[in-house]
Parts: C-alpha cells; structure tokens; sequence
C-alpha cells in the first residue's frame, strides 16, 4: 500500500515583503522539505515572484508576474524594518512603517481577489499601539486591520500584540495572535544554566499594569511570586504624544537576594525597562533577566 499522502487540494504561495527575505527563504526551505517528505514532491520553490517598483517621486505600485488564482497565499511583512530604503527626489528614504504598509496594500490590491485565502504574517502588528481612543485622536489600529480585511486578506496572524481585544474590529475574519512563552523559556534555560525555577530564589516582575498578563501566565505555570511597578505620571503634561513618567513604584514582595525576569512585549526607546531594573538593584535583586518579544531601541 502507498505510504504517500494524497496531494494537498490547494496550492501554496509565499510572498515575502521587503526586509523578510531571509525569512521567507527558510519558510521556503522547510516548507519544500516537509512537501518532499509527505508527498515525495520536489517542489522547485513556493515563493511567488513579485515586485513592488517605485516612481522617482516616491509613489509605488506592485507587480506579480505569475498566477496566483487558486492559491492560498501567506504574506510577511515587517512594517518596522527600518533598515530598507528607496530613492525620492534623488533622496535616500528610510522605510516607514506607513511605507512597508502602504506595500502591503499594494501586493493584496495586485492579488486582485484571484486567490482563494490570503494570510498576513505580520511579526509586529502595525500601528499596534494606538488601539484605543483617548479623547480626539484616531484609532490607526482598528483601521488598518479593518482596511486589509475589507481588501480580501482572511487572516492576520502576529505575535504578541500590544493589546489582542483590538481584533474585536474584526470579529468575523481570522485574528491569530502568537505568544512566544516557550521560546523564552527555552532561551533562558540554554543561556543561564544555573537559573532555578524556585519562588524563593526567582520572580516575575511586570514592568507596568498594563502588562500583568504575561507575568501572571508565567508565575502560575512556574509556581513563582510576581510583583509589579505602577507607573505614576504626570497627566497634566504630554510630551511626545505621551504623559511623562513621574517614578516607578513596586508593588510586591521583597525581591532582595532574588532573580527576577521583567517580562514585557516590547522595549522601545529602552528608558522605561533600565529604569525598572535600577529600581529593582535598590531593592538588593541578585540578577534581572528581561523578556521581551521587540526590542526596538528607537533612541
């Protein structure tokens, strides 16, 4: 009897945005492997050829150039990669993350609704941080993932969000919100060889209340305390779009002689996460260890 499977119904298409290139060359890699050994195939590649071309005035448009009716189509994009450029008015531009998106737009538009699904792998969700409405100000998240969904794309799939119930904007297309709890475990594990899973010897420490979640899935599945710090600010002042930080205040046991992990989703300008961690060595921790999924350093 042939061991072989029967042949998937559909067929499969990567398309890897600026900046995901080496990403979408080892999905590829895996992706023809596991094909060769579930239906002794040799696929040549999945990556779908494309392009997105632009004007010398900094306009763009995309471009496929073969057939993807029928397929289902898995595209990433890293919005927040900086690090590609593009000419304008004989300028060399950074990338935006308006930029990466407004490509995005383009390769879903250039798609023209031939294909059967079309995935978004999008590792940080675009515009992640501005999910809710403060008073008179734009809600850029809801937008966004309102706008693709209206455009064709049947599911986003990213990794720990800022904030999940934004996908509430999108109640009846696909939301796949990834934590990497293992991954980060696994990393301390192999790094710190000597790190022990003991509540009297480590703790978890939220860097926020916003970001008690994370911490409390992880003291409750490692059985450790966990403590936290409220971040006082001035909500009188808005300085850069934000209300600046007054102090960090601790709430918790005492974390002396203690390692503790600061787990939080992103660092950005990374002023926040040292100022946690000069607090907690006033406070006689032995190591701090920090988890977190992005770390942008923007300053």
């Amino acid at each position: 009897m042939n061991s072989i499977r029967k042949h998937p119904v559909g067929k499969l298409g990567l398309i890897g945005m600026r900046g995901c290139e080496d990403k979408t060359n080892r999905i590829d890699e895996y992706l023809k492997q596991w094909f060769k050994e579930e239906f002794d195939e040799d696929i040549d590649t999945f990556k779908i050829n494309y392009a997105c071309p632009r004007f010398s005035s900094g306009e763009a448009k995309s471009v496929i150039y073969e057939s993807v009716r029928g397929f289902d189509i898995y595209i990433i994009c890293d919005v927040f990669n900086y690090g590609k450029t593009y000419k304008m008015y004989g300028m060399e531009m950074p990338m935006s993350p308006d930029d990466h998106y407004a490509d995005l737009k383009r390769v879903v538009a250039a798609i023209g609704g031939k294909a059967k699904r079309v995935t978004v792998i999008m590792p940080m969700l675009y515009e992640g941080r501005q999910h809710k409405r403060n008073a008179r100000e734009s809600l850029d998240c809801a937008l966004a993932l309102q706008e693709l969904t209206n455009m064709g794309v049947d599911n986003i799939i990213t990794f720990d969000a800022h904030d999940p119930r934004v996908q509430n904007a999108i109640p009846l297309s696909g939301f796949e919100n990834a934590q990497p709890y293992y991954q980060f475990i696994k990393a301390i594990v192999r790094n710190v060889p000597d790190i022990e899973f003991d509540k009297h010897k480590l703790m978890m420490i939220s860097p926020d209340e916003g970001g008690m979640g994370r911490s409390i899935y992880y003291s409750s599945i490692l059985g450790l305390e966990m403590g936290m710090f409220y971040k006082r600010r001035d909500y009188s002042v808005v300085i850069n779009g934000h209300n600046p930080i007054i102090s960090h205040d601790f709430l918790g046991d005492s974390v002396e002689g203690m390692d503790c992990v600061v787990v939080d989703d992103m660092i950005a300008s990374g002023e926040s996460i040292i100022d946690v961690a000069k607090k907690l060595k006033e406070r006689g921790a032995r190591r701090i260890f920090v988890f977190v999924t992005f770390a942008l350093f923007v300053d």
